[in-house]
């Protein structure tokens, strides 16, 4: 049987300082700001488009999936205490080399999507000034955001957790607004036919789901930071719950409003939120929304900037990547780990190769929720003795589920999309065999 991977002895995840641990309330609120981005601002048109005004029930079924993921990411979380996520389960539950190939592709994903966040944010500035909306300007605007926020991060726990509870408040403001007034805007008629003959079809659903998938994206960004909380075991399930419920009824209310405000109009809007609030209140709720839009998308990037370099310690730690991105500065951070990840990403972001990643990033969670889901059924048998802190109810069932509906997911998703999404895991491959000698279980 494969044994629990313990780092008693790492003094880079005991080293940090009580005070700087993250509590219950900015582990949720990280949560949340890991999860509501860019997507619920630009996807409900999507959802219109693909579905209809069924695409509702589209967010709730992907809702649904997310909840029985997070569920499995929960018990797997009250098992272990270090940072690392989908990886130290992976490596836990099949040996290093699946643990390596989920390590290595989340830490690539993450950083290649971070570089997608920059670009996201100066595209963003630049639908509010366009006189911005030039390659120079882009890469200026990236160029600030990843400094600052490689600064920021530099500084510990402690300025992060404050800057993260703040944006969060902040970028969920305006949607609260718009929620708020717009139930007093909708037309029933809007929701009839509730699925249109003309994007009726076989494969409409999976392909709706998928899409929509996205805006769920990031509830493993919670567990990576285990090692940075301050009572995980027991916060993090708790947490996992929550978020997913809190941001699945978030989304339900904004589609609904979308569509019940703009109607058909909606499948064609680039700016559903801003223009369904514009058609409600005027210019005022134009402003209103492109400021939350810019508040999330800089948030999302703030809260993947904390979480991507913790990718590469955790497999640092198990000897996987090169010692020096454990080292911490006095804040308690792996400044190295930091530095590197926030030039990476600002190289993806310059160079604009990122653009495919940003259609399959769904996809690719895949890579690290599938084993997570597994990892849930051999913990059960490989340590039914150790003490956890929260258990899946009803059995196998939950897990299985998880598992079932992903595949099929998977299965209506196009070739060149999987192969995008999954190609990282062949890059992977020699760069485990070169690695492998250094590894510490």
């Amino acid at each position: 049987m494969k044994q629990a991977i313990t780092l008693t002895n790492a003094p880079t995840v005991k080293a940090a300082v009580k005070s700087q641990k993250m509590g219950f309330w900015t582990v949720l609120l990280f949560g949340i700001n890991s999860i509501i981005g860019s997507g619920i601002f630009l996807l409900p048109n999507e959802g219109m488009r693909l579905f209809g005004p069924a695409s509702i029930f589209v967010l709730a079924f992907d809702a649904v999936l997310v909840l029985t993921i997070g569920l499995c990411f929960a018990e797997d979380s009250s098992l272990f205490d270090e940072t690392g996520g989908a990886y130290v389960y992976a490596k836990a539950a099949f040996g290093n080399f699946v643990g390596y190939e989920v390590g290595f592709v989340t830490w690539t994903i993450r950083i290649i999507a971070e570089g997608t966040l920059y670009v996201g944010f100066a595209t963003a500035v630049a639908g509010v000034f366009p006189e911005l909306n030039n390659s120079i300007d882009k890469d200026i605007i990236v160029t600030i955001m990843a400094l600052t926020l490689m600064t920021v991060n530099l500084f510990g726990i402690k300025v992060a957790a404050i800057l993260n509870n703040a944006v969060t408040v902040s970028k969920l403001l305006p949607l609260v607004v718009f929620i708020a007034i717009g139930i007093w805007f909708i037309k029933g008629s809007n929701f009839t036919p509730m699925i249109p003959a003309s994007i009726a079809s076989k494969g409409s659903f999976a392909k709706a789901a998928m899409t929509m998938f996205f805006v769920f994206t990031g509830i493993e960004s919670s567990v990576v930071a285990a090692g940075e909380m301050k009572n995980p075991k027991k916060d993090l399930p708790r947490v996992l719950i929550i978020v997913i419920l809190a941001v699945a009824t978030f989304y339900i209310l904004v589609q609904t409003v979308c569509i019940g405000v703009l109607g058909k109009s909606l499948a064609v809007s680039t700016t559903p939120i801003q223009d369904a609030f514009g058609t409600m209140v005027g210019s005022f709720g134009k402003y209103l929304v492109a400021a939350g839009t810019l508040m999330s998308i800089g948030g999302v990037g703030f809260s993947t900037s904390f979480i991507t370099p913790r990718f590469g310690v955790a497999m640092a730690e198990h000897g996987m990547m090169p010692q020096f991105l454990t080292h911490k500065n006095r804040f308690g951070v792996p400044h190295n780990a930091i530095i590197i990840s926030a030039l990476l990403g600002l190289i993806v972001a310059v160079s604009g190769s990122f653009n495919t990643l940003v259609q399959i990033s769904a996809v690719s969670r895949f890579a690290q929720y599938i084993p997570s889901c597994l990892a849930v059924l051999v913990f059960r048998k490989t340590m039914k003795d150790r003490k956890s802190g929260f258990k899946i109810p009803f059995g196998w069932f939950i897990p299985v589920l998880a598992i079932t509906v992903s595949l099929w997911l998977l299965a209506q998703t196009s070739i060149s999309n999987l192969i995008w999404g999954f190609g990282a895991l062949l890059v992977a491959v020699p760069f485990y065999f070169l690695t492998r000698r250094n590894f510490v279980n």
